[in-house]
C-alpha cells in the first residue's frame, strides 16, 4: 500500500498533466455573476417556453441549500448526472489511459468498472472476506505504483452492508491516491457519514444521491463531496450545463422539504425488517444478508429459476447469482407494504 503521512498528500500530483495545462470552456453563465433584466449573452431564444434560459452550471442555489445540511461549504459540492458523471470524471481526471489503475472491492457497483474500461484505465479488483468486508491482507497485494483511485461502497451494493469504518479509515490515512466512498445509500444506515473526515484527510472524496432515499431516481442527480481542490478539477472538465433547470428546481424543492425523505426511510426501514422475518419463513431461503441499505440480498436454492418464476408473475427483482461471492443470490429492493406482500405470496407458491 502506498504509505503517507497524514495531510501530506499533493492533489496536483495525481492529476493528469494535461488536465493541469488545459484552459476550461467557460460558458456565458460562467462569466456573469449578478442579477439582470436582459440576457443578450448565450444566444437563447428569448421567449420563455418557461425553459427558454440555461440553467445555472455551478447549481449554486442547490449547492447552498445542501451544503447547510450536510455541514460543508458549497464549494466543497459537485453535483452531477447521477453519480456515475463524477464517478467518471474522477478517473478521466486523474487516470492517464492505458497506464494508470483503479483499484474495486468486489463484488460491488458496476459502474466503477464500466467508467474505467470506457477510459482504457486498468481496474485492480480485490475481493471482499466471505462476510463482504475489506480484507486488508489481500489489499496491500492487490495495487502498486499505477494505482490512483481505490472506489469503496458502504453500504455496499449488491450485498447491502457496511464495510467496517475503521479498515476504511486505514486504507484512507495509508493510501497516497484518491479513496473515494460511495455512500448512496448511507441514509438507510444508522451509520454516519464519511463527510466530516474530509477535514482530515484531503484524498478523500464521498458520492452520494438524491436518487435513493430522496426519491428521485428519475432526476439523476447525484452528489460529490471533496476538498475545493478537487472539486475545482472536476468543474475543470465537466459538461458545461450538467444539470438542467427543472432537476435543479425540483432539488430545492426536496432540500425544503426533508421531512418527506425522513418519512421514507422510516416507513421502508420498517418494511425492511417486515420483508426480512417473512423471507426468513420460506423453505426456499437459504439465507437473507444482514443490510443497512434499501434492498436485501437473498440466498435461495435456485436464484435463475426464481427470477423466472418472479418475472413470470410480473414481479422484477435482480439475479445477482453471477457476482463474486454471490452465488444463487437476489438483490430484491424493499416496496411498498402492498409490494412486499405481494413479492411473499408469490413465492408462498413456488
Amino acid at each position: 500500500m502506498c504509505a503517507r503521512k497524514r495531510n501530506t498528500i499533493d492533489i496536483n500530483s495525481l492529476v493528469r498533466r494535461n488536465v493541469l495545462a488545459m484552459k476550461p470552456y467557460s460558458s456565458a453563465r460562467d462569466e456573469f455573476h449578478g442579477e439582470a433584466e436582459v440576457f443578450l449573452d448565450a444566444n437563447e431564444n428569448p421567449y420563455p417556453s418557461p425553459f427558454n434560459r440555461y440553467p445555472d452550471p455551478l447549481q449554486w442555489k442547490v449547492k447552498e441549500k445542501l451544503a447547510a445540511i450536510k455541514g460543508v461549504d458549497p464549494k466543497q459540492i459537485f453535483l452531477g448526472n447521477g453519480s456515475d458523471e463524477p464517478i467518471d470524471l474522477i478517473i478521466r481526471a486523474f487516470c492517464e489511459p492505458n497506464q494508470d489503475s483503479v483499484m474495486i472491492t468486489e463484488p460491488t457497483y458496476g459502474m466503477y468498472k464500466v467508467a474505467a474500461d470506457v477510459n482504457a484505465v486498468n481496474v485492480q479488483p480485490v475481493l471482499l472476506t466471505p462476510d463482504f468486508d475489506l480484507d486488508l491482507d489481500a489489499i496491500p497485494n492487490t495495487f502498486d505504483a499505477t494505482t490512483k483511485v481505490i472506489f469503496l461502497c458502504s453500504p455496499n451494493n449488491p450485498t447491502g452492508n457496511l464495510l467496517t469504518r475503521t479498515k476504511i479509515l486505514e486504507v484512507v490515512k495509508r493510501f497516497y491516491g484518491l479513496v473515494v466512498i460511495d455512500e448512496a445509500y448511507i441514509d438507510f444506515s444508522k451509520s454516519k457519514s464519511f463527510i466530516p473526515e474530509m477535514k482530515k484527510y484531503p484524498n478523500l472524496v464521498v458520492l452520494q444521491t438524491f436518487s435513493k432515499a430522496w426519491g428521485l431516481a428519475g432526476l439523476r442527480l447525484g452528489m460529490c463531496f471533496a476538498s475545493e481542490e478537487i472539486i475545482n478539477i472536476l468543474n475543470k472538465i465537466k459538461y458545461p450545463y450538467n444539470v438542467n433547470i427543472k432537476t435543479q428546481e425540483l432539488a430545492i424543492d426536496a432540500l425544503d422539504n426533508v421531512y418527506r425523505k425522513d418519512i421514507w426511510v422510516d416507513e421502508i426501514l420498517k418494511e425492511r425488517k417486515a420483508l426480512e422475518s417473512e423471507l426468513e419463513k420460506l423453505p426456499l431461503v437459504e439465507k437473507v444478508f444482514p443490510s443497512d441499505a434499501n434492498f436485501l440480498l437473498v440466498r435461495v436454492k435456485d436464484a435463475q429459476s426464481t427470477y423466472q418464476y418472479l418475472m413470470n408473475n410480473r414481479i422484477i427483482v435482480r439475479d445477482r447469482s453471477r457476482v463474486n461471492l454471490c452465488y444463487n443470490c437476489l438483490r430484491i429492493t424493499v416496496g411498498t407494504p402492498e409490494e412486499n406482500k405481494r413479492l411473499i405470496e408469490a413465492l408462498k407458491q413456488l
